[in-house]
This record gives structure tokens, sequence and C-alpha cells, in this order.
């Protein structure tokens, strides 16, 4: 049978398409990503600071039914507040001070009315809602749950909702830009299934109604997509990892028929790859939560503290190489990827979706530097080269401010490919390898926008970079090197969209070396070897350039 394999480069992006498909290109459209994706004043009245969503999953009747809980920090006095909850799902009522309060519908915003809230004032109310969530069509790419079962015909059921929201599934202030600092899942499954969430359990309960709830405490600042379940019959081991910030607890968790082929799997990458992520990006962000690995009816996630793993334990992704290059067979891409983003997603957030490059970019990066730590550098910079084959350069990797909107899927490895030229510029890995560990300390369970990270990573590696970083994000063509030798000249320069480019870039001015020169986008000249022409001048391979014979 024909296996269909999709890239990861829609992991999040198709999520967004999906959720703008469904509305359509049109007034109404706009309208609902405005509400969906802008910081209002109806936003930015509180902030959160602890959730307690309580909610049954039936999973015959693909419903569900429950409550959370908004405990808050009013910003500012104001008397109306918005929340979201997609139209599919009743919000039944919402309560305050032990009494119900008005609310009005939009699209997937609620508007609650309130008595006048003082600012600086800590309040709370709680949404009670219920209704059958979207089911996830292509998980993770498009969002919603999913319902599969295992091998023994046992319910396996989550949840994935990067770019399309969490208030798919659940009612909060679905918005990066906020926080919940920390948090209390409580779900409840059928008592014969296990449910394990993000954090650290807090114990059971069983029901007389053939149910049981699972608590789960999430002590660390958490972005909303990352809340997740999962339900299945699950076996369980743990371990611990001696880590840069102490011990970390490790646990385990795949379906009980797969946990013979689990272990050993696991075991091969999980270690070495926490001591290649230390290395590189400091100390592991959530060690009061934990490290869990759990098996999902999906391919993958980065749900904090609780990654969501679903590669059939095959190294490369799904048994392939996304480089190309043999070295990405060697681990297993899903384990590396999604718990790269405990650094880069979920310690450092992004206020806006326009900006999940700085997620994706960075994480995909760490594919390269687990590779350099494991199998030698060289086998790193092959490895992220490798990744250009599969960028096409279309559209900017910034997507639109304020709608909910991400920018290209190239995010990924073209993301990955800037960092790895920034590398070339700053030429001291030690120091590049200080501005990915200060990058982790500076945001560290923070949220913050990608003009921060671009000033961080100038201001500290002591480049001028704001050019760069406009040309490789901003705009969809990467720079363009034009060159011509004739009678022993190279003439050169920089053909970009930016006006006033002036990367340095190592080329070769004589067989078997390369040098440094500074391009502009005014043609320059200097001398070149006999040994280079036309045919054999090229750029040092790991900077990301084009280059362009000139006519």
């Amino acid at each position: 049978m024909k296996k269909l394999i999709i890239s990861l480069a829609f992991l999040a992006s198709s999520a967004t398409t999906f959720a703008q498909d469904m509305l359509g290109s049109n007034e109404k459209s706009d309208r609902a990503k405005f509400l969906r994706g802008a910081l209002t004043d109806l936003r930015t009245c509180y902030d959160i600071n602890y959730y307690h969503l309580d909610v049954k999953i039936d999973i015959d009747n693909q419903s569900v039914n429950g409550s959370n809980e908004f405990a808050f920090t009013a910003t500012k006095d104001f008397e109306q507040l918005q929340f979201d909850l997609f139209e599919n799902l009743k919000v039944e009522k919402v309560v305050y001070k032990g009494k119900s309060v008005p609310f009005t519908r939009e699209f997937a915003a609620v508007f609650v009315k309130f008595p006048k809230i003082k600012k600086g004032s800590k309040d709370r109310f709680t949404v009670f809602y219920s209704g059958n969530p979207r089911v996830a069509k292509m998980p993770p790419w498009d969002g919603g749950f999913i319902f599969k079962k295992d091998k023994s015909g046992n319910p396996f059921v989550s949840v994935a909702c990067q770019g399309l929201g969490a208030s798919v599934w659940w009612p909060n202030k679905d918005h990066q830009s906020d926080e919940v600092d920390s948090m209390l899942v409580s779900i409840i499954a059928p008592k014969d299934l296990d449910c394990i969430a993000n954090g650290r359990s807090r114990g059971k309960a069983e029901g007389k109604d053939g149910y049981t709830k699972h608590n789960w405490f999430v002590g660390n600042p958490i972005n909303n997509y990352n809340i997740a379940f999962y339900i299945g019959k699950y076996a369980h081991w743990t371990d611990t990892y001696n880590g840069e910030d102490g011990k970390l607890s490790l646990d385990f968790y795949a379906l009980r028929e797969d946990s013979a082929q689990a272990r050993p799997h696991w075991d091969a990458d999980v270690k070495p790859m926490l001591k290649s992520f230390e290395y590189w990006f400091g100390p592991y962000p959530w060690y009061k939560d934990g490290y869990k690995l759990v098996q999902a009816p999906h391919l993958g996630m980065e749900h904090q503290s609780a990654v969501a793993y679903g590669n059939q334990f095959k190294k490369g992704y799904l048994g392939r190489d996304q480089s190309g290059t043999g070295h990405g067979l060697k681990w297993d891409f899903i384990t590396i990827h999604e718990t790269g983003h405990e650094w880069f997603g979920n310690n450092i957030t992004t206020k806006d979706i326009a900006d999940m490059w700085v997620h994706e970019g960075f994480t995909t990066y760490s594919e390269a530097l687990f590779t350099e730590s494991t199998q030698g550098k060289k086998a790193g910079e092959d490895y992220v080269i490798g990744q250009r084959r599969n960028i096409g350069n279309k559209s900017p990797l910034i997507g639109v401010y304020n709608t909910n909107t991400e920018g290209d899927p190239d995010m990924y490895n073209k993301g990955a490919n800037i960092i790895h030229t920034i590398r070339q510029l700053i030429d001291n890995d030690e120091k590049f390898r200080q501005i990915l560990r200060g990058l982790s300390k500076t945001f560290y369970h923070s949220t913050t926008t990608s003009a921060a990270v671009e000033a961080f990573i100038a201001k500290q590696s002591g480049l001028k970079l704001d050019k760069f970083f406009d040309q490789y994000l901003r705009h969809a063509k990467i720079p363009a090197l034009e060159y011509k030798i004739d009678n022993g000249t190279l003439q050169y320069r920089w053909i970009t969209d930016v006006t006033g480019f002036d990367m340095p870039v190592k080329v070769s001015l004589k067989a078997g070396e390369y040098t440094l020169i500074k391009p502009t986008n005014d043609w320059k000249s200097v001398k070149v070897d006999a040994s280079i022409n036309n045919d054999n001048f090229t750029v040092e391979r790991n900077f990301y350039v084009k280059t362009k014979k000139a006519e």
C-alpha cells in the first residue's frame, strides 16, 4: 500500500489554514480573525493567573461537559472582558461570585458583563460549557480531538490544537501573549482507562458513574495550546536525569501493547538529547513539572512537560530523513524536535503566532545541534544544509499580526538555516552557544516578539543585523550574490529586496580556501587567484545565500 508522508512543515500552519477555510474569505472571516488574533482592550484588561479546567470526556458520544475557572488580575478598570470558545460548543453559564452573569457571543468570542472591576484587584469567574468538540480530520495538522483505538480495540484519545487554538475544546483567553501562571487540569475519563496530562499528578478519584477524575497540576507558566490529555491503556515507567539544575524526573507512557518496543527506543535518545540541549540552550525549563514522553494517537506535538509522541518507534521522520543526508536516521525525529520546543515555543513563546518562526526555526536547528553533539560538527552542518532542499522561498516567514496568521511553512528549515548563517557571521561557536543560552535565560518563562529576539541576538553578537533579519524574515527571497570574473578580477554585489544589505560572506578567491568579503548592493571588485573562474567560484556552504553569475 502506498503511504503518504506529510512534511512536518505543515504541523502548525495547516491548523490556521483549516480554521480560515471554515470561515471563508469575506468580511465575516476578517471579523472572526480579528476577534481571534487581536489584543483588544477586552483581552488586555485582565491578566490570567490560574485556570482550573474540570471536564468530562464522553468517548462514546465524542462530547465534553465541564467548566473552567478563570483567576485573574485586573490591569485596568473594566466591566466587560472577552474569553474564547468555538461556536459549536455551548456556554451553559458564566458564574461570578455565586451568580450567573450575562454574556453575548460573536463567532468564537464570548463577551461577559460584570459589575465594575477595579484595576489591580484579583478576581475569578467560572465558565460552564458542553458540546461536541471538533474532531481533527488529519491530526495534528488541522487540530481538534482524536478518537482512535489501539491494536486491541481499546479507546486511544487525545487532542492537538496549535494554530487552531485551545478554544476548540475548552474556554480560555485564547491568545499566546498571556500565559497562565499555573493550572490544574482535571480530566474525567472512563475508569478502566489511564489519563495523562501536563505537569505532575495530584491523584485521582473514582466516581460512582463509571468514570475517574485525574488531576494534573502545572506549576509553571504554560501557553493554552500546550494543554493536552492522553486517554488509553498505558504502561508507565520512570527514570532520572542528572541535569544542570539537579535531578530531573523522567516519566514515560506508552500503550501497554507497545511498551516493550518503546523502552529501548526512547532510552536511546532521551538522555543524550537532554545532555545536548542543556549544553546548547541551558537548563531544561520545567524541572518543577518534570519531563514526560507520552505515546499519542497522532504524529507529535510539543505539549509542555508531556510531549506527544506518535512516530511509530522509528528513526527519522516515520523512517525518513528530512535532510536526505542519512544523519537524521540515527535518531527519532519526533522525540528530538518536539522536545526541542520545550526551550523554543514553550519556554520562549511569541506573543503573536505571526512570529512563530522563533519557535520552529530554533527548534529545527536543535535537530542539527543534536546531530552535531552525537555525530560531529560536520554531520550537523550536513544535516542543516540538507534541509535546504525543502525550502520554497515563496513568502515571508513572518505572518500577519493580530489575525492569528502565521508565516510561510519555510519557518522550519529556512529558519534553521538563518540561525546557522548567523553562527557563521559570529564565527565563534562558544559565543554563539552563550547567545542561545542567553535567549533561554533572558526570555525565561515569558512571551516575547521576533523583534525582541532579533535585537537580543544583534546586541549580544555585536553585529548589525537589522537588514539581515528584514531580508530573511520579511521578504520571500534570500540574498543573491551576483558575480563575474574577468582577467583575474571578481566583481560582486548583493541583489536583495532590502536596500543597503551588506552581509559579509566567505567566498572562494583561491582554490581550497574561503575568504571573507563584504558585498553591498553596489558593485565591488577584488583580485582572485588564477585557479578561480566563473564556473568554479563558490560561496562557503554554511552561508545560506544564492549565487548568480552576471550576464
